[in-house]
């Protein structure tokens, strides 16, 4: 899906983190947009939607991580990108909360088995690392380091796949509900914007490579679960489709969805960018575009609804 840059490429010392990261208060309205907003296609649609099941809480969590690292940063130009960071985070989970509200569970589906644990740990979890910190600062440091690790590899393939949701053109030929499409793409140009930042603060916290490597594998797990165990959940539940879901035939319609370039191939992109990833001496400036990621939010109805002004 990406390709790392060499030395010898012109660009490889440029680092993209440059522009301000900013917050944009955006708001969408699913009055008219369907179940089905990929026409003809629920597998699609579902498979996308399980990142709207995991994301609301998933963000919060993101948020937590890195306000536990923030007092020991001592970098000004680190800390104004994590101030942009959460507040960016924080109108994703807000706008795909809107997704589970007025879409979903409207719509019958029933998304609490999942997202119901998920802000019970939440919830819990800062009484859990101040205890932590109190007991055992070193455990706690370890702790922290692993989590950060493990949100800096997400954090890797959201950038991943919202360079791919910006440049397919195939979801707008397909007639995929346009704010549905504008919500994706908005959000992938964010986490385009401020991939290094998270995993700029492991680095600063004295993060280091075997831990990267141990949260990568634990983050590909939780990955898999999410894409494969969120939709398979999702089409079980939805009212449009008669019977229970089998395995076989959702894996077929899915490979036609891949052929479509409705979805991405989950399996090729998350082996895949093991090797982008896993460089020793990777880092995410590396891969992907802010220049392409700036120039869809100065397109985006939403952003530009919210006032953005790259300047």
């Amino acid at each position: 899906m990406t390709r790392p840059l060499t030395p010898d490429d012109p660009t490889f010392d440029i680092d993209e983190r440059h522009p301000p990261i900013r917050t944009r208060r955006v708001s969408f309205d699913w009055s008219e947009t369907p179940l089905h907003w990929v026409p003809g296609d629920p597998v699609a649609t579902h498979i996308i939607n399980s990142f709207h099941i995991v994301l609301p809480e998933g963000e919060k969590w993101f948020i937590q991580c890195v306000k536990d690292a923030r007092p020991y940063i001592k970098d000004a130009k680190l800390l104004e990108e994590i101030r942009g960071f959460i507040g960016q985070e924080m109108v994703h989970a807000r706008s795909h909360q809107g997704v589970l509200d007025q879409i979903l569970e409207a719509n019958g589906i029933d998304v609490s088995r999942i997202t119901g644990p998920a802000g019970r740990g939440n919830a819990d979890r800062p009484a859990q690392m101040a205890a932590l910190k109190e007991r055992s600062p070193r455990r706690w440091r370890r702790r922290l380091r692993l989590e950060l690790a493990a949100v800096a590899a997400i954090e890797h393939y959201t950038a991943v796949l919202g360079q791919w949701i910006m440049d397919n053109d195939r979801l707008d030929k397909a007639g995929v509900d346009p704010t549905m499409l504008d919500l994706l793409r908005w959000h992938g140009a964010e986490e385009v914007e401020h991939r290094s930042v998270v995993f700029d603060v492991y680095k600063a916290v004295g993060g280091r490579y075997p831990t990267r490597v141990l949260a990568w594998v634990l983050s590909l797990f939780f990955l898999y679960w999410a894409l494969i165990g969120g939709s398979l959940y999702l089409l079980n539940q939805d009212p449009t489709i008669k019977g229970k879901v089998s395995l076989p035939r959702v894996y077929r319609s899915y490979r036609r969805s891949v052929r479509k370039g409705h979805v991405p191939g989950i399996f090729r992109l998350l082996l895949g960018e093991a090797p982008v990833y896993l460089r020793p001496s990777h880092h995410p400036s590396q891969v992907c575009s802010t220049p392409r990621a700036l120039e869809y939010l100065m397109q985006s109805p939403a952003a530009q609804a919210a006032g953005y002004d790259p300047y």
